[in-house]
């Protein structure tokens, strides 16, 4: 190995560290599908830190039509969409997701970080703006490196900072706003109506990353702007499959113009290979049942408020969370990879969000609910929390 590489390596210990100090918790591997409880080292584990948000990653008919797919097409398509990795579930799945976000087109991609990759370096070039939230996914910050565009960061869901910036900017030169629709992290929401609001004063145009939106929030879950009633007001919506929809891949969805441009402009669709066919075919089952089956998105929400009211009687800080993310803020890095492990002990999974994803002041772990949850499942999860936290304290 190259001497420079060897020292760059050397250099970094900070994952080192935390193993030896026995709290090293990333790559825990899991030995069964991702349902509410999953198998670790040969024991049942209650799980809390996934986003199948309406659970359907183990559903018969998403399973079925995996298999039937991979019957059919085979388990790969061995080629980018461009060339020739185009299949007709790929059509039917672009012109699917349309209709269910309200936009004329969409576009699928092999990740949704390679959708954010693409569409936001494929659109923002050398006199353009790209002007997104500092807690925005780590996928629009690289999207916003790889452009060739002005990045301009706003303060977390401050509207006040966000028209500052808009205000410093020239009038005639392509502007677009980027948000989560639900931040990752934090659990909270963009501030929707007042973003067109500011959008349209200046001239802006709007994306919204609804990765953990879809599912969740407007009829249906079709995100966002359903939810707001703002859909003809956004101009490019992406979301993944990784989440409620249970598989994996990605999409943007917007005018026929816009989408016929990103065609022929996203580099991370053009040389990259396709959607596999059983990744499609789960996605489209999983679309199936949320427009045919509410029941699945009204269980997640009535398995969400049962968890925020469980969290807060117990005191517990959970910040300004208004979805199925539930952030539990510890505000120590070191006390959170302990928290972390002493969970995983009892039984329960959980995510540890530590600094650089976030500062070590507001280091937390996260708990993702899911519609598959019981109550009794979500009480035992919180009881423990507690304990640990106790726990930690002494």
């Amino acid at each position: 190995m190259q001497k420079a590489l060897q020292e760059k390596i050397a250099r970094f210990t900070d994952a080192e560290q935390v193993k030896n100090l026995g709290l090293y918790p990333y790559f825990r591997v899991i030995s069964s599908e991702q349902d509410t409880e999953v198998m670790i080292k040969g024991k049942h584990v209650l799980m809390f830190g996934s986003n199948s948000y309406l659970g359907l990653t183990n559903h018969p008919k998403v399973k079925e039509a995996s298999i039937n797919a991979i019957s059919k097409y085979g388990t790969g398509c061995a080629g980018s969409r461009f060339l020739n990795g185009t299949l007709d579930i790929h059509v039917t799945l672009e012109e699917r997701l349309a209709r269910f976000t309200g936009k004329d087109a969409a576009l699928l991609f092999s990740t949704g970080f390679q959708a954010n990759l693409g569409v936001l370096s494929g659109i923002i070039g050398r006199k353009d703006y790209l002007i997104f939230d500092e807690c925005n996914h780590a996928s629009i910050i690289d999207g916003g490196r790889l452009s060739f565009g002005n990045v301009l960061k706003f303060s977390h869901n401050s509207m006040a900072d966000l028209e500052k910036k808009l205000k410093r900017l020239p009038g005639e030169v392509l502007k677009l706003i980027v948000v989560d629709g639900v931040f990752s992290m934090e659990g909270d929401m963009a501030k929707l109506p007042e973003i067109v609001a500011i959008a349209d004063k200046y001239g802006a145009g709007i994306f919204v990353d609804d990765a953990h939106s879809l599912g969740v929030f407007g009829e249906n879950g079709a995100g966002t702007a359903a939810h707001f009633g703002l859909t003809d007001k956004v101009d490019l919506i992406m979301g993944t499959f990784s989440k409620s929809f249970a598989s994996l891949g990605g999409f943007v969805a917007g005018g026929f113009a816009v989408i016929d441009y990103l065609k022929h402009h996203a580099r991370s669709l053009l040389f990259s290979a396709s959607m596999t066919p059983a990744s499609v075919a789960s996605a489209l089952a999983a679309l199936d049942l949320m427009e045919n089956e509410p029941e699945h998105m009204e269980r997640l929400w009535l398995n969400t408020e049962y968890a925020r009211d469980l969290l807060l009687k117990e005191g517990l800080d959970i910040g300004n969370t208004v979805s199925p993310i539930l952030p539990v803020y510890i505000r120590d890095n070191t006390k959170t990879f302990l928290l972390t492990k002493y969970l995983l002990e009892q039984g329960v999974f959980v995510n540890p969000i530590v600094s650089p994803a976030v500062s070590s002041s507001d280091s937390l772990i996260r708990l993702s609910i899911m519609a598959t949850h019981t109550f009794s499942q979500i009480e035992e999860a919180v009881t423990k929390i507690s304990q640990a936290l106790k726990q930690i304290a002494k």
